[in-house]
């Protein structure tokens, strides 16, 4: 795999386990697949004031690739949750970040839907008509 494919960049990121571990949980595995067709390990949370956060490369989405250069490939959930655990105090990420849009436009928004109009700016103007319709029909009804 080379370094950077279409719209992924991948970085080596060293940490130093804290009070509270590493400072992020994951999600993934070939048990229990975060993306379709994708057994990878995912990084799912960063904890407030953790090893991660403190460092503030690692976010939330990013790809890990490999811990201690061990890959991270075809592992099941718990096998890779092993791998963190007795990884040791001084821990070395490869991961991989998707590349965030840099003009500002709409990208990917994580929900699986490319760009287009949000369903709530279709839902709550809608709604927002509805009850007005019912609140005016019932008070012009009282009046008859």
């Amino acid at each position: 795999m080379s370094g950077v494919e279409s719209g992924l960049s991948e970085e080596m990121i060293n940490l130093t386990r804290g009070p509270s571990g590493l400072g992020f949980n994951i999600v993934g595995g070939t048990d229990q697949p975060y993306l379709p067709n994708d057994n990878g390990i995912y990084v799912s949370r960063i904890k407030e004031n953790g090893a991660a956060a403190v460092d503030g490369r690692l976010q939330e989405g990013d790809k890990i690739l490999a811990i201690n250069g061990r890959d991270l490939k075809d592992l099941q959930h718990q096998e890779a949750v092993d791998f963190f655990r007795n990884a040791g105090n001084d821990v070395s990420l490869k991961v991989q970040h998707r590349l965030q849009p840099q003009n500002g436009s709409v990208g990917h928004r994580g929900d699986g839907e490319p760009g287009g109009i949000p369903l709530a700016a279709i839902l709550v103007p809608g709604l927002a008509l509805a009850v007005a319709a019912a609140w005016l029909f019932l008070r012009y009804r009282q009046r008859m």
